[in-house]
């Protein structure tokens, strides 16, 4: 099949029909922000405010939230980043620092301080399921699945499936041999032609069939 019309990857609402869907990449503002083509957010209060679910991202922290192409996040998501973190190593957790006035010259703590855990890396072909709440720091590798309501402290595995607080992976989604093939050929990587014609593929539930096309590709790469 040849697909004449598509979804513009640099429009903000790609389908007039769902206006609650929306590429996130062409409404964040945040530099630090970095998000894949046609990787969409869910919102019915407004899919263009992205933004507002990546809570306590400060610019001289310089953390990033990374998420790559062809991800679906659902309504309600928060990216947590690492400013919620508070310094550990004191008596008391509480930041008189930042209140005002004279507490304002208390003794705040030097970066290398805080109990930072870098950036927020999302894979491809991620699907986070709603209210999902992602602690500073995380991965979830490629092709993972994120349980509703689940609370993500630890990294994710590619192509696991993951659920609850704390969110802990319960199966993988496929085998090994076709978790490697898929990590190896990374569809989302290759030009939109080529994965338009590789979606009946991408939408095929024989695993053995999507095996073997996987392999010939692989072999024909390797050429």
């Amino acid at each position: 099949m040849k697909f004449t019309k598509r979804p513009n990857p640099n429009e903000a609402f790609p389908n007039p029909n769902i206006p609650s869907l929306c590429y996130i990449k062409n409404v964040v503002k945040n530099p630090n922000i970095i998000v894949g083509d046609y990787t969409y957010y869910d919102d019915v209060d407004g899919a263009d405010q992205f933004e507002k679910h990546v809570t306590h991202h400060y610019g001289f922290i310089g953390d990033r939230l990374i998420i790559g192409k062809f991800c679906a996040i659902a309504r309600g998501v928060e990216f947590v980043m690492n400013g919620a973190n508070h310094r550990m190593n004191c008596v008391t957790t509480y930041p008189f620092y930042i209140m005002g006035g004279d507490w304002g010259s208390a003794m705040a703590p030097i970066k290398e301080e805080l109990p930072l855990k870098g950036d927020t890396v999302i894979g491809n072909d991620v699907w986070i399921g709603q209210h999902v709440t992602v602690m500073p720091g995380v991965h979830i590798g490629d092709g993972a699945i994120i349980g509703a309501h689940s609370v993500v402290a630890k990294d994710i595995p590619p192509y696991s499936i993951a659920v609850g607080n704390p969110c802990h992976v319960v199966r993988k989604r496929f085998d090994e041999e076709l978790i490697d093939l898929l990590l190896k050929f990374k569809w989302w990587d290759k030009d939109i032609v080529e994965i338009e014609e590789l979606m009946p593929i991408l939408s095929c539930s024989d695993l053995e069939k999507v095996k073997q096309v996987l392999r010939t590709k692989g072999n024909e790469n390797n050429k």
